[in-house]
């Protein structure tokens, strides 16, 4: 084992790639910072090698290549990566058996299952059984009954742990919630949700999805087109030109009142 840091760690920061036969909702990153789960993955972290020594030309050559800096790409600095701060650990892409096993997608007992039943547990109670399949790795279908204001809600909610194994999950669920729903729906839950879910409504109303529909189903009634403007205005005011350029009035709201 290591010797223990002079530094307690706080934070454990685990790369994975993509494979044919992980989980299909885990995060190509993510973040340990529960407390008893750092602990744990330290009690497995692989022991320390001593650099073996070198001498003559192998020496010099070493030292060439390690000075050579590559021009062929300008890459920016990825702040996950840093590796100045000592209260953060890197998992290294090798890793022996009872880390790999702990850290391992699929097992039940291993560390990101542990985040995803977290963050099912925290999904409203109408929504759970769709958040447990998606967390099983499952395409869930949108159910024919949602109440979508919870969804925006759902998504909204401001998350304790937002970088860990479940935060593919807790990125992706929402949306397929709100996918398919007729403008008139997604209308009367912006008038329903809360703060955190009038956010993710920005958000909705921004993207892609909603933006590319026909301009017939972009027509948003005046009360819900108001409160997704004045949230964007003071908040999201990155979305502001997107929404007042896409979101069409219904058309007896363009009649002149008396």
């Amino acid at each position: 084992m290591t010797t223990p840091p002079s530094v307690p760690v706080e934070r454990i920061r685990v790369r994975d790639g993509k494979s044919a036969d992980g989980h299909p909702y885990h995060p190509a990153r993510y973040e340990i910072t529960d407390p008893a789960e750092v602990a744990e993955v330290l009690a497995v972290w692989p022991a320390e090698r001593e650099p073996e020594p070198v001498s003559g030309g192998a020496a010099a050559a070493d030292d060439t290549f390690d000075s050579f800096d590559c021009m062929c790409w300008d890459h920016a600095p990825d702040p996950f990566d840093a590796t100045d701060d000592p209260t953060i650990r890197h998992v290294p892409p090798a890793r022996p058996g009872p880390l790999a096993r702990l850290l391992d997608p699929c097992a039940p007992d291993g560390i990101p299952a542990r985040h995803r039943a977290r963050w099912v547990a925290a999904a409203p109670a109408a929504l759970r059984g769709f958040a447990e399949a998606m967390a099983r790795g499952e395409d869930p279908p949108r159910p024919a009954r949602i109440a979508l204001a919870a969804a925006f809600s759902w998504q909204g909610t401001v998350r304790e742990e937002p970088t860990d194994a479940a935060s593919l999950l807790a990125e992706l669920a929402p949306p397929r919630l709100l996918v398919g729903a007729s403008t008139e729906d997604l209308a009367w839950a912006v008038r329903e949700t809360d703060r955190g879910g009038l956010d993710a409504a920005v958000r909705f109303f921004a993207s892609e999805e909603f933006t590319t529909r026909h301009p017939k189903r972009r027509r948003v009634p005046d009360t819900a087109r108001d409160l997704l403007l004045r949230h964007a205005r003071s908040h999201r005011p990155r979305d502001l030109p997107v929404l007042e350029r896409r979101l069409l009035r219904v058309p007896e709201d363009r009649v002149r009142r008396s």
